[in-house]
């Protein structure tokens, strides 16, 4: 078998010869496929409150030798999708206490950092700098934890473009489509995508560039579906033994690149000097600020 739909085809060509226990296990297998391609036998079998020996005798009756290679049948063209779950389950399996968990992932970041940094394409963190300050308007977007991350890149390059705007709001993707409707050739569009890979940032990078539209990817790789889209990519090691990605790592490219955008600016420290001031009366301790700052109980005494 090639494919997850095998599955349901052999599931479907032995299912009146299975036993009733046998068909509830691939009536589960049927309605939760993914689910079902995470679990190990002790959880499958008690999933469907049967015993571990009836689920490998489920999986022979499927013409399998055993339960481990169904549950591989089932992975498969899942394999990307899963990986945060295996990886989760292995960390999972080795005793340590809540200490050695902090300390092994600082560790992988400082490691994902290290990574980063001596990848590093200098033309493409030149380009990609240039592109930002060159824009007319910049177009923010990211979907899934990418969203956050893509709000804190319009933060972080608001001072020091002309317009930024983030596209991954309350809205979805249908809202996002609909800010990129307006993308004019002078306009800039930063993708942020990271596995597992949300499908609409997909989509809507395909058409911001089947609409002629320039496009700078922070993603994880060159194999990574938006990089061949990218004019021009920015990578960063994002690997996690306990969750999907680091965002960490992704967070420390964000800054490295709003700070070489503000160390390009014309205009930084003016642009800094300017909303600072502008901001005064929203910072705590700011002249001015520190009676209204004290509660009024106290200011009475």
């Amino acid at each position: 078998m090639s494919d997850g739909q095998s599955i349901s085809e052999r599931i479907a060509r032995s299912l009146p010869t299975l036993t009733p226990a046998h068909q509830r296990m691939a009536q589960y297998v049927l309605d939760n496929q993914f689910r079902a391609a995470t679990m190990r036998i002790d959880e499958f079998a008690t999933a469907v409150n049967v015993s571990v020996a009836t689920a490998n005798r489920f999986a022979r009756a499927l013409g399998f030798e055993g339960y481990p290679q169904f549950r591989a049948e089932l992975v498969r063209g899942f394999e990307a999708t899963l990986a945060p779950v295996e990886r989760l389950r292995d960390e999972l399996a080795r005793p340590a206490t809540v200490a050695e968990v902090f300390a092994a992932a600082l560790d992988d970041g400082a490691r994902n950092l290290e990574a980063t940094r001596r990848a590093l394409d200098p033309d493409a963190c030149e380009r990609a700098v240039a592109a930002i300050l060159e824009a007319e308007r910049v177009y923010v977007m990211g979907f899934g934890a990418s969203g956050f991350l893509a709000g804190l890149l319009q933060h972080g390059l608001e001072m020091h473009c002309r317009m930024v705007t983030a596209v991954s709001t309350v809205g979805g993707a249908s809202h996002a489509a609909r800010q990129l409707f307006k993308l004019q050739p002078q306009d800039l569009v930063i993708a942020i995508a990271f596995p597992r890979y949300v499908s609409d940032t997909m989509l809507l990078a395909q058409r911001v560039k089947a609409h002629g539209g320039k496009l700078l990817a922070l993603t994880d790789g060159p194999t990574s579906p938006l990089a061949p889209l990218a004019d021009i990519a920015l990578y960063a090691n994002a690997g996690n033994r306990l969750s999907a990605n680091s965002d960490a790592t992704v967070l420390a490219l964000i800054e490295a690149l709003c700070g070489a955008v503000a160390y390009r600016s014309v205009r930084s420290v003016k642009a800094a000097a300017e909303m600072t001031e502008f901001l005064l009366p929203w910072l705590y301790g700011a002249p001015g600020n520190r009676e209204r700052a004290i509660p009024k109980s106290e200011s009475s005494e």
